[in-house]
């Protein structure tokens, strides 16, 4: 997979990548990610609300029969095919503004959960491939 910009929210996740077979590759990364953070949330002794997110959790999974006993990500993906220079533009630029709609940050790289430091010039927390 090829990273060009990343954005993790406090319920979401926004990525613009690409892969030969990116369908694959999603289904690995969120089932890698949930087995990881399921693990995490119930061994952490200071998750107050680790009773409740399993709950949410199994929940989800007896709603569904493709998942096992817990269902961490939602099914519906919101993937969009950028075709063009605008797309891309765009993308990227709602992308890295989505913390400060949000009101968490002033400026898109003080969100530190983001790729926008990358294209600030600075130093960010995983290296992407640049998009001119």
């Amino acid at each position: 997979m090829t990273l060009y910009a990343w954005c993790i929210m406090t319920n979401h996740v926004h990525l613009i990548c690409s892969a030969p077979k990116l369908p694959d590759v999603m289904r690995d990364l969120k089932k890698y990610t949930a087995r990881h953070l399921i693990e995490a949330i119930r061994n952490n002794p200071k998750e107050s609300r680790m009773n409740w997110l399993m709950w949410m959790f199994k929940s989800a999974a007896a709603k569904s029969s493709s998942h096992g006993e817990y269902q961490f990500w939602q099914l519906a993906e919101h993937q969009l095919e950028l075709s063009n220079n605008e797309m891309l533009d765009q993308r990227l630029e709602y992308l890295h503004q989505n913390p400060v709609k949000t009101g968490f940050v002033e400026e898109p790289e003080q969100w530190y959960y983001s790729s926008a430091r990358y294209y600030a010039g600075e130093k960010g927390r995983l290296e992407v491939v640049l998009i001119d």
